[in-house]
C-alpha cells in the first residue's frame, strides 16, 4: 500500500484585514510559525479541518491560500479545506470551491450556496472526503441528513488504498463545559461514527476544540489538531475557559495498518494568556450561545 503523510491543522481563524484574534494573535505569523515547525517534511495533504476564517470574508480566505498554497506545493501537497462554525459557505465557496479546489471534487451542494459544503476528490488511490458540520449564525454543530446519506453513499465502494474523513466538529467529547456546550450534535456524532464504521476510512481529522486529541472510535482514530490561532488549556477546571498564546499542528502518517498522529505545540509567550473566562463567565456564554446543559452531565468534578 501506498503510505499517506497529512499535515493536520485547524482554526487558523484569519481576518480579511489581518487584524489580531482576541486582539492579541498574529494569525499570520501563527501560521507561519506553524509550518516551518514542519518545513523539513514532504507532505501528501495539507488539510485544515474548519475555522479557516475568523470573520468569513473572502479576503481572509485569500490572504489565507496566499500563505499556505505555495509553502504546500513545494512540498509535494495538495490542500484541503473544511467548513468551520467562523466560516461563511458563500465566501468558502468563492475562493475554495468544495474544500478541494485543485482536484476535481464533486460537490454536494450544487449551486445553492446556502447549503452545506461537502465534496470527494481521490489522489493516487486515497479518497478525501470533506463534510460541514456547521449551522449558520451558531457555534456548536450537526450534519444534516443528505451529507450522512452522501457519506454512506461515498464510502459504499471502497478506494484504493482507503479514506480520510474530514469535519471540523470532531464526533468525540470535549475537555470543557463551554466547548461540550458548542459541540457536534449527539446523535450526529454517534451515526457518523455508524456510518464509517466497518468501511475502509483509515482516519477521522477535526478541529474546534484548539487542543491535541486522538481517541479511538470503532477502531477508527479520531484526530483534533491543536489550534493554530492559539491552544486551549486541557486540564483546569472544566467550568473555565482558557488559552495559552501559541500554535500547533499533527503529523498524521498513514502506512500499511498504521495510523501515527504526531502532534506540536509550542508556546509563543509563557505568561501570555489569550483569554481566561471564569465559571460565571462560561455560564453566561454556554446560556447565550450553547446547547442546554444538564447540570448532572457537566464535566466539573
Amino acid at each position: 500500500m501506498s503510505g499517506l503523510r497529512i499535515l493536520h491543522l485547524s482554526d487558523t481563524h484569519f481576518s480579511g484585514d489581518g487584524g489580531r484574534h482576541y486582539g492579541v494573535v498574529d494569525t499570520v505569523e501563527h501560521l507561519r510559525r506553524a509550518l516551518a515547525h514542519v518545513g523539513h517534511l514532504l507532505f501528501d495533504l495539507v488539510v485544515v479541518s474548519g475555522d479557516v476564517s475568523e470573520d468569513g470574508t473572502e479576503e481572509s480566505y485569500r490572504l489565507l491560500t496566499e500563505q499556505l498554497t505555495p509553502w504546500a506545493q513545494a512540498r509535494g501537497a495538495r490542500v484541503v479545506f473544511a467548513m468551520g462554525n467562523h466560516d461563511r459557505r458563500d465566501a468558502f465557496r468563492a475562493v475554495l470551491g468544495g474544500g478541494q479546489p485543485d482536484a476535481g471534487e464533486q460537490e454536494l451542494s450544487g449551486v445553492d450556496l446556502d447549503r452545506p459544503v461537502a465534496s470527494v476528490a481521490d489522489q493516487d488511490g486515497w479518497r478525501v472526503v470533506v463534510l460541514d458540520s456547521s449551522i449558520p449564525g451558531v457555534g456548536y454543530g450537526d450534519l444534516e441528513q443528505e451529507q450522512k446519506q452522501f457519506l454512506r453513499e461515498t464510502l459504499a465502494t471502497p478506494a484504493e488504498h482507503g479514506t480520510v474523513v474530514v469535519v471540523h466538529h470532531p464526533p468525540v467529547n470535549a475537555q470543557t463545559d463551554l466547548v461540550q456546550a458548542l459541540a457536534l450534535d449527539d446523535a450526529d456524532g454517534q451515526e457518523l461514527i455508524d456510518i464509517v464504521r466497518g468501511t475502509d476510512v483509515r482516519v477521522v481529522l477535526s478541529g474546534h476544540y484548539h487542543l491535541p486529541i486522538t481517541e479511538f472510535v470503532a477502531g477508527i482514530p479520531v484526530t483534533v489538531a491543536p489550534g493554530v490561532t492559539n491552544v486551549s488549556c486541557a486540564f483546569g477546571d472544566p467550568a473555565e475557559e482558557a488559552a495559552i498564546d501559541g500554535f500547533g499542528g499533527s503529523v498524521v502518517t498513514i502506512d500499511g495498518e498504521r495510523v501515527r498522529v504526531v502532534p506540536f505545540v509550542e508556546r509563543l509567550t509563557p505568561d501570555d494568556v489569550v483569554f481566561h473566562f471564569d465559571a460565571d463567565a462560561v455560564a453566561d456564554i454556554i446560556r447565550d450561545a450553547g446547547r442546554p446543559v444538564d447540570p448532572a452531565e457537566s464535566l466539573a468534578p
